[in-house]
């Protein structure tokens, strides 16, 4: 029997409203995404990448359609439900890792699970393992800004991953980065989706990036188009 996909968008649409009439960012999108996957989402600035991936995290809805996870609408649930799926199901990279610079790595990597109501030597246990699976082994004490910016991105990773969640969006994670440590995150990103299982959907402008995904799917002026081949 085959898996039920993880993520299904059943004729999605968003527009916002204009000065004079309305923005359609996101036309009709139906799109099945695997447990596992890797997948590469391209396009001009613009094209609606970043409210793509908000509506898979539930920071935006849709206008029109529906998205499903595990085959529950997401649109069905309550706040407070949607705020425990980001918290337990879903992991977030952004171009800038967001970290504070007064707290050390560890604290930055557990604190969300602290927030969240987690006993501390709990939540530090869970930064630890998650900083060793991103190479920060050794690093726990140093203060985030003695990290080099490649660093502080695999610390950010490690708190993305603290809850072994089931998906990570990833909103051009390499974009302030130097080449060789654009390529050291994106090879991380790949072997936390090889090994953990952890689907992997990733905006980027880089395509010999989005060549490494195991698809390639690409927004024009609110449509969504897949590279075959």
């Amino acid at each position: 029997m085959m898996e039920a996909p993880l993520f299904r968008f059943d004729a999605v649409s968003k527009e916002y409203d204009g000065p004079a009439e309305k923005l359609v960012v996101l036309r009709n999108i139906s799109l099945c995404i695997a447990r596992g996957e890797s997948i590469a989402l391209t396009g001009a600035s613009g094209a609606g990448k970043s409210t793509f991936l908000h509506l898979m995290g539930t920071l935006d809805m849709p206008s029109q359609g529906e998205l499903y996870f595990e085959g529950r609408a997401l649109g069905e649930r309550s706040q407070e439900e949607k705020a425990a799926f980001r918290n337990r199901e879903l992991g977030f990279v952004f171009q800038f890792h967001h970290l504070l610079p007064e707290f050390t790595t560890l604290e930055n990597v557990a604190m969300q699970a602290v927030i969240g109501g987690m006993p501390r030597c709990k939540a530090c246990e869970l930064a630890r393992e998650a900083l060793a699976a991103v190479g920060l082994s050794g690093r726990e004490k140093q203060m985030v800004t003695t990290l080099s910016g490649g660093e502080r991105q695999r610390a950010a990773i490690a708190r993305a991953i603290l809850m072994r969640p089931k998906v990570l969006l990833a909103d051009e994670p390499t974009g302030n980065l130097d080449e060789k440590s654009g390529a050291a995150v994106t090879e991380l990103l790949l072997e936390l989706n090889r090994n953990l299982r952890m689907t992997l959907v990733l905006v980027t402008h880089n395509l010999e990036i989005a060549a490494l995904m195991g698809r390639h799917l690409e927004l024009r002026a609110g449509d969504l188009y897949e590279h075959t081949g």
